[in-house]
């Protein structure tokens, strides 16, 4: 069994450089941000696109965690992908809203993950142009600039203000529209703010009642969703799954268990 002293002194460890990592990047990103800048490449579709500047954080990011701690693995968007040998595993998004931050929209962040052995036990999530960062360590609770944050008590699904976004390709945006026009007269409002990051760190702030997503990657929502999670709030994916690709929801215990069944019932899981 582990020595929970040296865990707790590893889960710190982590901490302490996912913040500073992502404190570096966003700073890069913030103060860095050409006048002109332009897409670098696209990925799945003319507007999944990456900057210059998503390559430069990303770049950052795995070379400063790397100089701590050579051995360990990355899983980056942007392409950094190594196996290490440690038994930790960094997964990064160094720009989770790309295109809030090709267009100088504020809502934009750096998000760095920390798994051990395939469990997510540190998540930072840096909003640079919000001023605010949020973290959480498993089994330690969920803060904002350093204070503890919580999910907001469940309203009534009519009453329920949900965060969602949308994918890069057609078909999938078609399906998701449809979904929306389902779902917007059965709930208060809809927001679409364009970083996955910062809406799951909505849910965990109160600032969301839940967020619901299909086509999240590991690098969208491994922080996010633990920092949700440590706010007290419930993720997962498909009745009995767990957050993936398929489909993401992060809301109150009480207020997911209404929306993961009415999600599935219209098919927000499948293009």
């Amino acid at each position: 069994m582990p020595d929970p002293t040296q865990t707790d002194a590893l889960y710190d460890d982590l901490l302490e450089l996912a913040l500073e990592a992502a404190r570096r990047a966003g700073a890069l990103l913030r103060d860095g941000r050409p006048a002109d800048l332009g897409v670098a490449a696209t990925k799945t579709s003319p507007i999944d696109v990456v900057t210059e500047m998503d390559l430069a954080s990303e770049k950052l990011i795995t070379g400063f965690l790397g100089e701590h701690r050579p051995d360990d693995g990355f899983l980056g968007e942007e392409g950094a992908s190594t196996e290490g040998t440690s038994g930790i595993r960094w997964v990064i998004d160094p720009v989770d809203g790309t295109v809030n931050y090709l267009y100088d929209l504020p809502s934009w962040a750096v998000s760095i993950a920390a798994e051990k052995d395939g469990e997510v036990v540190v998540g930072v999530v840096a909003a640079p142009m919000r001023g605010e960062t949020c973290h959480a360590v498993l089994g330690r609770g969920a803060y904002n600039n350093g204070e503890p944050i919580r999910h907001r008590p469940a309203p009534q699904l009519s009453q329920a203000l949900l965060g969602t976004g949308f994918g890069y390709l057609a078909d999938r945006r078609a399906a998701q529209a449809e979904v929306v026009r389902t779902l917007l007269p059965q709930v208060r409002d809809i927001r679409r703010g364009g970083s996955a990051a910062i809406d799951l760190c909505d849910v965990a702030c109160g600032r969301l009642d839940a967020y619901y997503e299909r086509g999240l990657n590991p690098w969208d929502l491994a922080a996010g969703a633990l920092i949700a999670r440590e706010a007290g709030a419930r993720t997962g994916g498909r009745p009995g799954q767990p957050a993936s690709h398929e489909l993401t929801l992060a809301a109150s215990p009480e207020l997911f268990a209404q929306l993961q069944p009415l999600l599935d019932e219209l098919g927000a899981w499948h293009d």
